[in-house]
């Protein structure tokens, strides 16, 4: 009785979870963020799936329980890499998924190894390839690596959430008002909790004398009713940051052309005629004297319309002097940090760190480039 209970609750958390990718994958807003997010809830949604048909697959016909081992459901290898991603394009919206990010997710052979073992053991059995003996041999081959491949889903998921740990943490240190590290920051905590009660339930699963007896006792529903939290969870936080989002950028695209660039104008004029980003302690509200431009408008410009942060167009321009002072003749006769201070830095690590971002090389790789 109990069973069914869980087993109705899994259904229809993987039916839920699959609408909601649907809603996010057609959502305006956001897009980036919003298709990593729907990827990650449909991978989630489809192991649910099959932790379903696994606990019902003896009411099934043949026909699908061979349809059932060689559709590939488990697929968690990716779920470490999305996790990051999706925090990622949140606090970076001009991030992109492309060509150079594939081999986060060339581990996910690692999740079809099974499917495609069972597809081949089908044809074989099917044209009389492999005896009776080999087939079982085969079988035995597919259970424990499904046993087995659950050490490296770990893992990868465990040091993905680390390095998304310290993105925020590092993303905090220079942008403190952004809004979204508190949802991304509870979003990695949530997986995070995730993955301790996963392993919980994977250092007894993976002793052979305890692997029957816990499964026998309560299954995989403490691994994937978490995951059904999640689900919901994630999926309506998302989509309310999603319409959040959206909202801000429809104000924005309110304001009129002529006062975008004018705005524009002013913020250049501010940046290279009378060069305020010299300044080291320059703040927005500076900048708003010195234009007479309301803070209001200067944000959605810079956010909506330049995509760029106070502190990013700030630092764009004093990292664009220290690059000229560098490729200086005379630039020997102060050494990187004086003249990043020059530049309007008051902080050797966040010089750093802004040069690192902005040119892809740190200051001596920069100037070894241009030697």
């Amino acid at each position: 009785m109990v069973r069914d209970v869980f087993n109705t609750l899994i259904i229809l958390g993987a039916v839920q979870g699959i609408i909601t990718c649907i809603l996010l994958f057609t959502f305006r807003s956001g897009k980036q963020a919003n298709s990593i997010l729907a990827w990650l809830i449909l991978l989630i949604s489809l192991a649910c799936l099959n932790i379903y048909f696994l606990e019902t697959i003896q009411n099934f016909s043949p026909f699908w329980k061979v349809i059932a081992a060689v559709t590939p459901l488990i697929v968690f290898m990716p779920l470490g890499p999305l996790t990051y991603f999706y925090v990622k394009a949140l606090l970076f919206p001009e991030f992109k998924l492309s060509s150079k990010n594939r081999p986060h997710f060339y581990s996910t052979i690692i999740d079809l190894v099974p499917y495609l073992t069972a597809l081949l053991l089908l044809i074989g059995s099917n044209l009389g390839l492999l005896q009776q003996e080999n087939q079982l041999r085969w079988e035995r081959f597919i259970d424990n690596y499904y046993m087995y491949s659950d050490i490296p889903r770990w893992i990868s998921l465990s040091i993905y959430l680390w390095f998304t740990h310290k993105m925020i943490n590092t993303y905090r240190a220079t942008k403190k008002q952004n809004p979204l590290i508190s949802w991304t920051r509870r979003f990695t905590l949530g997986f995070s909790i995730f993955a301790f009660i996963w392993l919980l339930h994977l250092i007894p699963y993976l002793i052979p004398a305890l692997s029957n007896p816990l499964l026998a006792f309560v299954g995989w529903y403490p691994v994937f009713m978490p995951l059904i939290i999640l689900i919901y969870w994630i999926g309506i936080n998302g989509f309310i940051i999603s319409v959040r989002t959206y909202r801000i950028t429809s104000k924005q695209s309110q304001l009129p052309g002529s006062t975008i660039n004018e705005t524009i104008a002013a913020l250049q004029k501010a940046m290279e005629v009378e060069r305020l980003f010299l300044n080291p302690a320059l703040k927005l509200d500076d900048l708003v004297k010195h234009t007479g431009i309301p803070q209001k408008t200067i944000s959605a410009v810079l956010n909506g319309y330049i995509n760029k942060s106070f502190n990013e167009f700030i630092n764009s321009y004093r990292i664009e002097e220290c690059k000229l002072r560098l490729l200086k003749e005379t630039s020997d006769k102060l050494t990187i940090t004086g003249m990043a201070f020059e530049c309007g830095f008051n902080s050797q690590a966040t010089f750093q760190r802004a040069f690192k971002s902005i040119t892809g090389l740190s200051p001596k790789e920069f100037l070894q480039k241009h030697a």
